[in-house]
């Protein structure tokens, strides 16, 4: 048993995944209240702790063999407010190191958007990466895109892996199991649901919104989920969008297809939620969480490979100690 802490769990994405590859979560904590009937109600042995990570106390955590978490990402995005560590949400990110190194865990794992490597922000992303080796730990981080791991979206984000120096382990990220030809497509994804899609945002299509293309077609992955409603992608079967101007586009007037936004549950779909993970906020909490989480697949490919390096690391040393006891019972005789 991996026993696992998640901070900034959210509605549990990244847990699920981690679950899925033999992880177990022993103890969660989120700031935002919504998401917690959702997270309990699909993780029914972990209690989801409403805190801010600000507050936490390191012996409020219970010791722990990794702790995995995706910190604020508004303030490191291209599209949020791109402040950086100079954001409070930012700042966070301290926070979640600062457990790291009281808690010592084998291993952790913290996922963000692709913004922390822009030239805008890779000072400060070195200075993270310099504070977890400081702190004790062998970091090696990559870009990953979902697409490439079972997930029908193009989705890239930061993984930043931490091993622990004395384990003398190194991580290596997952190769891919998709690749140009044989990505999961939204028709494979969300086909059987174009009937009964479930609950819809329906309001209106803001100028930014109308801005760049929504649509994606059925034979390619989705463009990322969004955590809003209201700028959720439109649905492959609705009218294309034709440009008419500088950054201005319209749904093309000669089609009669019904313009509608994904479901909340194909969103869940393209995000790699099982279909009995239950969403159960408003509709526009819904999709929030759903847009923040973590692909479900995505996680459980870089927790597949941090469970078989522990694990390796684990059997090394059953060996290892086997041999030194079956060396002293000769030496006895």
């Amino acid at each position: 048993m991996i026993r696992t802490v998640a901070l900034f769990a959210g509605c549990g994405g990244l847990d699920l995944g981690f679950e899925k590859a033999g992880f177990d979560i022993i103890w969660a904590n989120d700031n935002n209240k919504k998401v917690k009937e959702t997270y309990e109600k699909n993780h029914p042995n972990t209690k989801l702790q409403i805190k801010s990570i600000v507050d936490i106390k390191s012996d409020e955590i219970p010791e722990c063999d990794v702790i995995i978490g995706g910190p604020p990402c508004q303030s490191w995005s291209a599209a949020g407010a791109g402040k950086g560590k100079e954001d409070s949400r930012g700042q966070l990110f301290y926070d979640y190191i600062r457990l790291i190194k009281s808690k010592k865990p084998k291993a952790f794992v913290a996922e963000n958007v692709k913004g922390m490597l822009s030239k805008r922000h890779i000072e400060s992303f070195n200075e993270i990466v310099d504070l977890f080796d400081k702190a004790g730990y062998r970091v090696t981080y990559k870009l990953l895109n979902a697409k490439d791991y079972g997930v029908p979206q193009d989705r890239e984000r930061v993984f930043i892996v931490g091993i622990l120096k004395e384990l003398n382990l190194e991580y290596t990220f997952p190769k891919a199991t998709h690749t140009e030809g044989n990505y999961i497509t939204l028709r494979e994804a969300i086909g059987d649901l174009e009937e009964n899609p479930g609950e819809l945002y329906e309001g209106s299509f803001s100028s930014m919104f109308m801005s760049r293309n929504r649509k994606r077609n059925w034979d390619e992955v989705g463009f990322t989920v969004q955590a809003s409603g209201r700028q959720a992608q439109i649905h492959p079967s609705s009218p294309d969008m034709i440009v008419v101007g500088k950054d201005k586009r319209v749904f093309d007037p000669e089609s009669d297809r019904v313009i509608r936004r994904m479901s909340v549950r194909e969103c869940a779909r393209i995000q790699t939620f099982p279909d009995d993970f239950e969403f159960l906020s408003t509709v526009d909490e819904n999709y929030k969480m759903i847009g923040n989480a973590v692909p479900v697949n995505l996680a459980m490919e870089v927790a597949k490979q941090l469970k078989l390096l522990l694990e390796n690391k684990k059997k090394t040393k059953e060996k290892s100690e086997q041999i030194s006891i079956d060396e002293i019972a000769i030496t006895k005789e």
